[in-house]
Protein backbone atom coordinates (compact mmCIF):
# COMPACT_ATOMS: atom_id res chain seq x y z
CA UNK A 1 0.00 0.00 0.00
CA UNK A 2 1.31 3.09 -1.39
CA UNK A 3 1.50 6.15 1.33
CA UNK A 4 -0.78 9.59 0.38
CA UNK A 5 1.72 11.91 -1.62
CA UNK A 6 2.71 14.99 0.06
CA UNK A 7 1.01 18.34 -0.47
CA UNK A 8 3.52 21.28 -0.27
CA UNK A 9 2.87 24.55 1.44
CA UNK A 10 1.69 26.56 -1.33
CA UNK A 11 -0.91 23.89 -1.96
CA UNK A 12 -2.37 24.12 1.61
CA UNK A 13 -2.24 27.99 1.51
CA UNK A 14 -4.48 27.65 -1.71
CA UNK A 15 -6.85 24.74 -0.54
CA UNK A 16 -7.02 27.56 2.77
CA UNK A 17 -8.06 30.38 0.72
CA UNK A 18 -10.87 28.42 -0.88
CA UNK A 19 -12.16 27.36 2.81
CA UNK A 20 -10.41 23.23 2.90
CA UNK A 21 -8.13 23.24 6.11
CA UNK A 22 -5.55 20.40 6.06
CA UNK A 23 -3.93 19.44 8.91
CA UNK A 24 -2.85 16.68 11.67
CA UNK A 25 -3.16 15.84 15.21
CA UNK A 26 0.48 16.95 15.35
CA UNK A 27 -0.42 20.19 14.46
CA UNK A 28 -3.24 20.58 16.31
CA UNK A 29 -1.41 19.88 19.47
CA UNK A 30 1.24 22.39 18.57
CA UNK A 31 -0.94 24.59 17.04
CA UNK A 32 -2.45 24.59 20.70
CA UNK A 33 0.13 24.69 23.35
CA UNK A 34 2.24 27.24 21.38
CA UNK A 35 -0.79 30.12 21.53
CA UNK A 36 -1.28 29.13 25.48
CA UNK A 37 2.51 29.84 27.08
CA UNK A 38 2.00 30.87 30.65
CA UNK A 39 4.72 32.60 32.14
CA UNK A 40 6.11 31.90 35.52
CA UNK A 41 5.57 35.48 37.37
CA UNK A 42 8.95 36.01 38.42
CA UNK A 43 11.83 38.57 37.69
CA UNK A 44 15.46 39.06 39.01
CA UNK A 45 16.68 42.40 37.96
CA UNK A 46 16.51 45.32 35.55
CA UNK A 47 15.06 42.94 32.74
CA UNK A 48 12.11 42.22 35.00
CA UNK A 49 10.71 45.67 34.62
CA UNK A 50 10.62 45.67 30.89
CA UNK A 51 8.73 42.28 31.33
CA UNK A 52 6.19 43.21 33.21
CA UNK A 53 6.03 46.53 30.49
CA UNK A 54 5.51 43.74 27.80
CA UNK A 55 2.33 43.05 30.16
CA UNK A 56 0.64 46.56 29.68
CA UNK A 57 -1.81 47.33 26.83
CA UNK A 58 0.76 49.47 24.64
CA UNK A 59 2.61 46.08 23.91
CA UNK A 60 0.23 43.67 25.32
CA UNK A 61 1.46 40.10 25.43
CA UNK A 62 -2.01 38.77 25.55
CA UNK A 63 -2.17 39.11 22.05
CA UNK A 64 -0.01 36.20 21.74
CA UNK A 65 -1.53 33.89 24.24
CA UNK A 66 0.60 34.29 27.13
CA UNK A 67 -1.14 36.86 29.25
CA UNK A 68 -1.39 34.52 32.15
CA UNK A 69 1.53 35.02 34.32
CA UNK A 70 0.94 32.36 37.06
CA UNK A 71 2.63 33.31 40.35
CA UNK A 72 3.14 29.28 41.16
CA UNK A 73 5.90 27.46 39.19
CA UNK A 74 3.41 24.19 39.29
CA UNK A 75 1.07 25.89 36.99
CA UNK A 76 3.55 27.64 34.31
CA UNK A 77 4.92 26.68 31.69
CA UNK A 78 7.41 29.49 31.04
CA UNK A 79 10.46 30.03 32.90
CA UNK A 80 11.73 33.95 31.75
CA UNK A 81 15.10 34.34 33.64
CA UNK A 82 14.83 38.24 33.57
CA UNK A 83 18.01 39.66 34.67
CA UNK A 84 21.25 39.09 36.47
CA UNK A 85 21.58 35.72 38.59
CA UNK A 86 23.66 35.79 41.05
CA UNK A 87 25.29 32.30 42.33
CA UNK A 88 23.54 33.19 45.51
CA UNK A 89 20.04 32.77 43.42
CA UNK A 90 21.05 30.13 40.80
CA UNK A 91 19.93 27.21 43.10
CA UNK A 92 16.76 29.14 43.82
CA UNK A 93 16.07 29.19 39.74
CA UNK A 94 17.03 25.52 39.28
CA UNK A 95 14.95 24.77 42.12
CA UNK A 96 12.30 26.51 40.56
CA UNK A 97 12.59 25.47 36.89
CA UNK A 98 12.69 21.51 38.56
CA UNK A 99 9.19 22.57 40.13
CA UNK A 100 7.60 23.40 36.30
CA UNK A 101 5.73 20.45 34.88
CA UNK A 102 6.49 19.55 31.86
CA UNK A 103 6.29 19.99 28.76
CA UNK A 104 8.37 23.82 29.71
CA UNK A 105 10.66 26.23 28.00
CA UNK A 106 12.97 28.88 29.04
CA UNK A 107 14.49 32.65 27.25
CA UNK A 108 16.96 33.90 28.90
CA UNK A 109 16.24 37.92 28.81
CA UNK A 110 18.78 39.89 28.65
CA UNK A 111 23.14 40.02 28.58
CA UNK A 112 22.87 39.34 32.49
CA UNK A 113 21.01 36.14 31.99
CA UNK A 114 22.86 35.01 29.14
CA UNK A 115 26.37 35.48 29.96
CA UNK A 116 26.75 37.60 33.08
CA UNK A 117 26.34 40.93 31.28
CA UNK A 118 28.29 43.95 32.30
CA UNK A 119 29.03 41.79 36.09
CA UNK A 120 30.62 39.23 34.18
CA UNK A 121 33.72 39.57 36.18
CA UNK A 122 32.20 39.38 39.21
CA UNK A 123 32.68 36.73 41.73
CA UNK A 124 29.48 36.38 42.68
CA UNK A 125 27.38 36.46 39.28
CA UNK A 126 26.70 33.29 37.18
CA UNK A 127 28.06 33.69 33.51
CA UNK A 128 24.89 32.18 31.96
CA UNK A 129 21.94 30.28 33.28
CA UNK A 130 22.49 27.74 30.50
CA UNK A 131 24.95 25.98 32.79
CA UNK A 132 22.49 24.68 35.00
CA UNK A 133 18.85 24.57 32.85
CA UNK A 134 18.48 24.22 29.58
CA UNK A 135 17.44 27.53 27.41
CA UNK A 136 15.39 27.48 24.35
CA UNK A 137 15.27 31.26 22.99
CA UNK A 138 18.49 34.10 23.70
CA UNK A 139 17.48 37.25 23.71
CA UNK A 140 20.30 39.91 23.76
CA UNK A 141 20.46 43.59 25.20
CA UNK A 142 20.72 45.09 28.43
CA UNK A 143 18.39 45.47 28.82
CA UNK A 144 16.09 44.45 25.79
CA UNK A 145 12.95 46.02 25.39
CA UNK A 146 9.68 44.97 25.21
CA UNK A 147 9.35 44.37 21.22
CA UNK A 148 12.67 42.20 21.68
CA UNK A 149 10.74 40.25 24.14
CA UNK A 150 7.76 39.69 21.85
CA UNK A 151 10.38 38.50 19.18
CA UNK A 152 11.45 36.20 21.45
CA UNK A 153 7.89 34.31 22.48
CA UNK A 154 7.00 34.77 19.09
CA UNK A 155 10.38 32.26 18.07
CA UNK A 156 9.21 29.95 20.91
CA UNK A 157 6.12 29.59 19.29
CA UNK A 158 7.25 28.47 15.93
CA UNK A 159 9.92 26.50 17.91
CA UNK A 160 6.52 24.21 19.69
CA UNK A 161 4.70 24.32 16.09
CA UNK A 162 7.82 22.87 14.71
CA UNK A 163 8.26 19.57 17.55
CA UNK A 164 7.48 16.36 16.79
CA UNK A 165 5.39 13.93 18.64
CA UNK A 166 8.07 11.11 18.35
CA UNK A 167 11.09 10.48 17.08
CA UNK A 168 14.97 12.01 18.25
CA UNK A 169 13.68 15.37 17.80
CA UNK A 170 10.28 14.56 20.86
CA UNK A 171 10.38 17.65 23.36
CA UNK A 172 11.64 16.24 26.59
CA UNK A 173 8.10 15.05 28.24
CA UNK A 174 7.76 12.68 25.05
CA UNK A 175 11.25 10.82 25.41
CA UNK A 176 12.86 8.20 27.99
CA UNK A 177 16.50 8.76 27.43
CA UNK A 178 15.82 12.75 28.87
CA UNK A 179 16.09 13.42 31.79
CA UNK A 180 13.41 16.09 32.92
CA UNK A 181 15.18 17.07 36.63
CA UNK A 182 18.40 19.02 36.82
CA UNK A 183 21.09 18.92 39.74
CA UNK A 184 20.54 21.89 41.59
CA UNK A 185 23.91 23.29 42.71
CA UNK A 186 25.11 23.99 46.10
CA UNK A 187 27.53 26.43 47.82
CA UNK A 188 31.25 25.13 48.51
CA UNK A 189 33.85 26.53 49.64
CA UNK A 190 34.72 28.75 46.87
CA UNK A 191 31.96 28.58 44.25
CA UNK A 192 29.12 26.50 43.49
CA UNK A 193 28.94 23.08 43.10
CA UNK A 194 29.24 21.75 40.47
CA UNK A 195 29.40 24.89 39.02
CA UNK A 196 27.83 23.94 35.60
CA UNK A 197 25.43 20.83 34.89
CA UNK A 198 28.32 18.75 32.53
CA UNK A 199 25.12 17.66 30.61
CA UNK A 200 24.02 20.45 29.25
CA UNK A 201 27.01 23.26 29.27
CA UNK A 202 30.92 22.73 27.92
CA UNK A 203 33.07 25.61 27.41
CA UNK A 204 34.62 26.55 24.38
CA UNK A 205 37.85 25.54 23.13
CA UNK A 206 39.70 27.99 22.25
CA UNK A 207 42.25 27.35 19.50
CA UNK A 208 44.86 29.32 19.36
CA UNK A 209 47.63 30.09 16.76
CA UNK A 210 50.97 28.62 16.95
CA UNK A 211 53.53 31.33 17.49
CA UNK A 212 56.27 31.94 14.10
Amino acid sequence: MSEAPAISQEERDELRRNGILLTSLEEIYNWGRSNSVWPLQFGLACCAIEMIAATCSRFDIARFGAEVFRPSPRQADLLIVSGTVTKKMAPQVVRIWNQMGEPKYCIAMGACAISGGPFKQGYNVLKGIDRFIPVDIYIPGCPPRPEALLNGLIQLQEKIKSQHLKGPDAPRHLRDDVDCIYPVPEFGEHDLVPPKNPNLYEPPTLVRPDKP
